[in-house]
C-alpha cells in the first residue's frame, strides 16, 4: 500500500510503499496522538524506517494496494 504524508511548512511530502495494512498504520497515528508521544515510527516495504513528528503532519493519504511495477528504478 502507498502512504503519503504531507508535512506542514514544506512543499514536499513523504511517500513510500509499505506492507502494513491501512488499519495498522492508522492505529500508529491514533496511538501516538492519544498517549502524548510526538513521534510515529513507520517502515517501508524495503526496510527503511521513518520518524515523523505528529505535530508537523498536514495530512495522511492511504493508497490502494499497488500492483507490480515495470521499468527502471533508480
Amino acid at each position: 500500500m502507498e502512504v503519503r504524508i504531507g508535512i506542514a511548512q514544506s512543499p514536499r511530502e513523504l511517500s513510500f510503499e509499505t506492507d502494513q495494512s491501512t488499519e495498522s498504520v492508522r492505529e500508529l497515528f491514533e496511538r501516538a496522538g492519544g498517549d502524548g508521544s510526538k513521534l510515529v515510527t513507520l517502515s517501508d516495504s524495503k526496510g527503511k524506517q521513518f520518524l515523523v513528528n505528529i505535530d508537523s503532519i498536514s495530512y495522511v493519504e492511504f493508497g490502494g494496494e499497488s500492483g507490480r511495477k515495470v521499468g527502471f528504478v533508480s
